[in-house]
């Protein structure tokens, strides 16, 4: 959850600009992950509803997500489609900051509340990057210590990339 108390899921017809541009992160890191040429003229779509992240529900639902749509891809296994084909590359995101002095990964909300840097990575595994959203709380961050958050971000990423792996192996 994004906050202390369960937030109920808000109507289609009146969203925050929150909720809206989470929604056009979570698309636009999906839609980064796929060859919409080889899609074709298919629309496929991703209900993320995130139980319990903290502080993460922005990436945990661009991580989960990112199984949901391999899972809703191979639905469409047939002669004339691979879902193979579609998915150009895993796709994950962490959360992470630096809270005194310390970068720390997957920030809780208490954490996060107290950081001093606050970041959202949207990684390949290809090693490319899809987003990157980084806020200074307290006080500007060098691009050194941008550098160590990227580096923190890939490495749990990677270990999520094989979570996602395992995940998708067992269905």
């Amino acid at each position: 959850r994004s906050t202390n108390e369960r937030m109920r899921r808000e109507a289609k017809i009146k969203q925050s600009g929150r909720t809206m541009e989470i929604q056009r992160l979570i698309g636009r890191s999906l839609r980064s992950s796929v060859n919409l040429d080889k899609l074709g003229e298919r629309s496929i779509t991703i209900d993320c509803d995130v139980i319990q992240a903290d502080g993460g529900t922005r990436t945990a639902s661009i991580t989960g997500g990112f199984v949901a749509l391999c899972l809703a891809l191979r639905s469409l296994e047939s002669e004339n489609f691979s879902s193979a084909n579609v998915i150009k590359s895993f796709t994950g995101s962490v959360s992470l900051g630096k809270v005194n002095g310390e970068i720390i990964l997957d920030l809780d909300y208490e954490e996060d509340s107290q950081s001093d840097t606050d970041a959202n990575f949207v990684l390949t595994a290809t090693g490319n990057i899809i987003e990157i959203q980084a806020t200074a709380e307290k006080s500007p961050f060098s691009e050194a210590n941008f550098l160590m958050l990227l580096n923190a971000a890939k490495k749990g990423i990677s270990e999520l990339f094989i979570l996602q792996q395992d995940a998708l192996s067992k269905v």
